[in-house]
């Protein structure tokens, strides 16, 4: 598999333009399902069409999203790609920027509701599902006492970890779902 594209974000706009739920949204869908018209992803997320023009509007201002017009059918059908596989940031990076500092922190706020909602939806259907998906889910935490560098190490780990597998993936394969990893590592407050 080919290296995935990333793009960097550190600029406060871009991460306050992330800070939506609805934006986020999009741009998973955009990178899982690949590209979509407006009117498909104005179905998937039960919104309005030209809200949903209005976010992608603001996603491709700063690199999120880009068009795909070789995919329209005609000239009012507008199609969307995400412009990268996945979006990196590094909070550290933004401490000495207060404005960056406090976008990050509203960005990172809404993706840890997304996950939150996602694993809540996921068990609403658990019961809906064969017991060797059920069986093959996990969810837990853990503790460890570890310095800043073990900690370091460890998150460095978990990331390569997500990446092994992301890689080893294929939408192709006889029985694949869409699975969702997720993963944090932080200092207990």
């Amino acid at each position: 598999m080919s290296e995935r594209s990333r793009i960097h974000v550190t600029d406060p706009s871009a991460l306050r333009a992330l800070a939506h739920p609805l934006r986020l949204r999009l741009i998973g869908i955009l990178r899982t399902a690949g590209p979509q018209s407006v009117g498909a992803l104005s179905e998937r997320v039960d919104a309005a069409p030209g809200s949903i023009s209005y976010h992608l509007g603001t996603l491709e201002k700063h690199g999120f999203v880009e068009q795909a017009p070789e995919l329209a059918r005609d000239g009012r059908e507008r199609w969307w790609r995400a412009s990268a596989d996945s979006t990196t940031f590094d909070a550290a990076e933004l401490q000495d920027d207060p404005t960056a500092r406090v976008a990050g922190r509203a960005m990172r706020a809404v993706i840890v509701q997304r996950y939150a909602a996602d694993l809540l939806a996921y068990l609403e259907t658990e019961e809906t599902l064969e017991p060797e998906w059920i069986a093959a889910s996990t969810t837990g935490d853990d503790h460890a006492w570890l310095t800043a560098s073990e900690l370091r190490e460890m998150s460095d780990e978990l990331v390569a970890l997500a990446e092994r597998w992301h890689a080893r993936g294929d939408r192709t394969k006889p029985g694949a779902q869409l699975s969702r990893i997720v993963y944090a590592a932080y200092r207990q407050p």
